[in-house]
């Protein structure tokens, strides 16, 4: 494995961390901090994690550093890779998830993340197994519990600024491969507006993979402070309050059911209390719910749980159907 490269890509994590983790304890205004908690697990390696509870605006923010390494991995974690079975590993990330006290404040997740398995680049060498395997993951997007188009513009319009200086069609390709990904089949349903959304990337070479990575974890504040600071003192009532906890539902049904990283963490031995700190602190289902007809939550499923081109402005029609 290259130690430059690791070293670089922890350097910059760890500084991520740190970075985020000060923007939020300011934007809270000091009634909340992060408690932080170093860890280590017996397979390999360890992390950071820190965690915010109970604060004016935010009711939990957690901000995961990890970097973990092993001899191998197990079964259940290279299955979609039959190429990385016996191979040693190295995987490093920043995971950040943000459940705001008021309901008009959206609720945020950012992660980047490295993998590098040991071997024998180009991802055509790559796959012969010629050389160390290795890519970088990640993106962030927004899961409004009471929509407004000018925050949905923003977060996109600086989603394509973190794209534009890597390709004129990076925005819009990542940009489905999020809507994608995002979705909970068993609803019907977006998680959420969406956002940026990448995976296996290595084409290019590192030094380009590295930097747009870092373009996506530098945009990510940028992107939420401002909608943060417009919502945060809206008045809201039980009405909002009960409607954002059974929203916060489906943010647990996707991270249970479908999240890749949650799986990879439990099935690769990780550590379960930062893996889970993504889930809200508090939650509620309700059977067989249903919004009132030409109400603000049956615009939220109306509006802003379809795929949208939210960089065309308040008029943009739904964009394609639904993902399969």
């Amino acid at each position: 494995m290259d130690e430059g490269r690791i070293d670089a890509v922890e350097a910059y994590f760890r500084a991520l961390q740190d970075t985020l983790c000060a923007a939020l304890a300011r934007e809270d205004g000091g009634e909340g901090t992060f408690a932080s908690d170093d860890w280590q697990r017996p397979q390999g390696g360890g992390g950071r994690s820190r965690v915010l509870r109970d604060g004016r605006v935010f009711e939990q923010a957690g901000v995961n550093y990890s970097h973990v390494h092993g001899a191998s991995l197990p079964p259940a974690a290279s299955r979609r890779r039959p190429q990385l079975a016996g191979r040693s590993f190295q995987a490093l990330g920043v995971s950040l998830v943000v459940h705001p006290r008021n309901p008009f404040v959206p609720t945020a997740h950012c992660n980047v993340r490295y993998f590098e398995a040991g071997g024998t680049g180009t991802p055509q060498k790559q796959a012969r197994g010629e050389e160390p395997l290795w890519w970088f993951g990640g993106g962030f997007d927004l899961t409004p519990y009471y929509g407004f188009d000018e925050d949905a513009e923003h977060w996109h319009r600086t989603a394509a600024q973190a794209c534009a200086a890597f390709g004129s069609d990076t925005y819009a390709r990542l940009k489905h491969q999020c809507d994608e990904y995002f979705y909970l089949p068993h609803r019907g349903e977006a998680r959420g507006v969406g956002g940026l959304f990448f995976d296996d990337l290595c084409d290019g070479g590192f030094e380009r993979c590295f930097a747009f990575t870092r373009s996506v974890g530098d945009h990510f504040l940028p992107a939420y402070l401002p909608i943060v600071a417009r919502r945060k003192g809206l008045a809201y009532g039980e009405r909002e309050r009960e409607f954002q906890l059974y929203r916060r539902g489906r943010y647990v049904e996707f991270n249970l059911i479908y999240d890749r990283g949650t799986l990879f963490g439990l099935q690769s031995g990780g550590r379960t209390e930062s893996i889970l700190m993504s889930l809200p602190p508090l939650v509620a289902w309700r059977y067989a719910w249903q919004p009132e007809p030409g109400s603000a939550e049956a615009r939220l499923y109306e509006r802003y749980l379809k795929p949208r081109d939210w960089l065309a402005g308040a008029g943009a029609a739904p964009v394609g159907d639904a993902p399969e």
